[in-house]
């Protein structure tokens, strides 16, 4: 006697263009460093241990061109460049409370 097979739904578009973009390296660090504060190039630098300069200008362009950080230039002296979460970036605040709070749980 065969067993009915068990049929689930395909990935939707929109969870795998989102999971395309967050599964990069470092995206969700750097999400979450803007969420706990980070503005300037070397905040995030300082606390996402392990990142070179040029993989975290990359990827803070990657959240730019995908809507969720605006960079904002400082006319000072030295200018300075600030970078923002977008409102569509800020969205992504419980994905990461959710994924602290799951890592948090107790193993079996």
């Amino acid at each position: 006697m065969s067993r009915p097979s068990r049929r689930c739904s395909p990935v939707p578009a929109e969870v795998r263009q989102t999971a395309d973009l967050l599964e990069r390296r470092w995206q969700l660090s750097i999400i979450y460093a803007a969420l706990s504060g980070a503005l300037r190039f070397s905040e995030f630098a300082e606390a996402i241990a392990g990142i070179s300069p040029r993989m975290l200008s990359e990827r803070l362009r990657d959240l730019e061109g995908a809507g969720l950080v605006e960079r904002t230039v400082i006319p000072s002296s030295p200018p300075t460049v600030e970078y923002r979460l977008t409102e569509r970036g800020r969205k992504l605040g419980p994905i990461i409370d959710a994924m602290r709070a799951y890592a948090r749980e107790p193993v079996g």
